[in-house]
């Protein structure tokens, strides 16, 4: 920053922040968790690195992203926001599941009560119900009609905490 009050990085490392200092923009002195957190994962100087190497345009993302990554890395040091993207893709894959099954239910019940209509035309119909429940079944790989279902996936990582903090 160079001004009155040194960035977060600057602060931590316990130097003097130069008026082109890298970190300045993205790690100002008001939010010093955001850079140690940062730091105690990747390290100052590979964040530097990893900072001096993009376009200025895409810098504040990058840094966004390691902000999550390290907090998601101290929250689970083995996955990181990979056990947290896998525990969302599986609660999307359980709801298709849940919501082809009710798709199905749904389908049973009109089925059952229709009134009775000439044989052609209820043959008709009846096709076409049957193909929307297989299309709409097939579309679901076999494991997960397995309602207990095991999996390696840490089962609820975003119920700790928020890992944007």
């Amino acid at each position: 920053m160079g001004g009155t009050s040194p960035c977060a990085s600057c602060k931590l490392l316990r130097r003097r922040c130069a008026k082109d200092c890298i970190f300045a923009p993205y790690f100002p002195s008001d939010d010093p968790h955001k850079f140690a957190i940062v730091h105690k994962v990747f390290g100052a100087s590979n964040v530097s690195k990893m900072l001096q190497e993009l376009p200025i345009h895409q810098r504040a993302d990058a840094v966004s992203s390691l902000v999550y990554e390290a907090n998601a890395r101290v929250r689970d040091p083995v996955y990181g926001c990979v056990g947290a993207i896998s525990y969302l893709q599986n609660q999307v894959s359980q709801l298709q599941m849940q919501l082809a099954v009710a798709q199905a239910e749904i389908l049973c019940i009109q089925m059952q009560q229709e009134p009775a209509l000439p044989t052609h035309h209820h043959q008709q119909i009846d096709d076409e119900r049957s193909l929307l429940l297989h299309s709409n079944l097939d579309s679901i790989p076999q494991q997960y009609f397995n309602f207990a279902s095991s999996s390696n996936v840490i089962q609820d990582p975003l119920k700790r905490e928020s890992l944007w903090t």
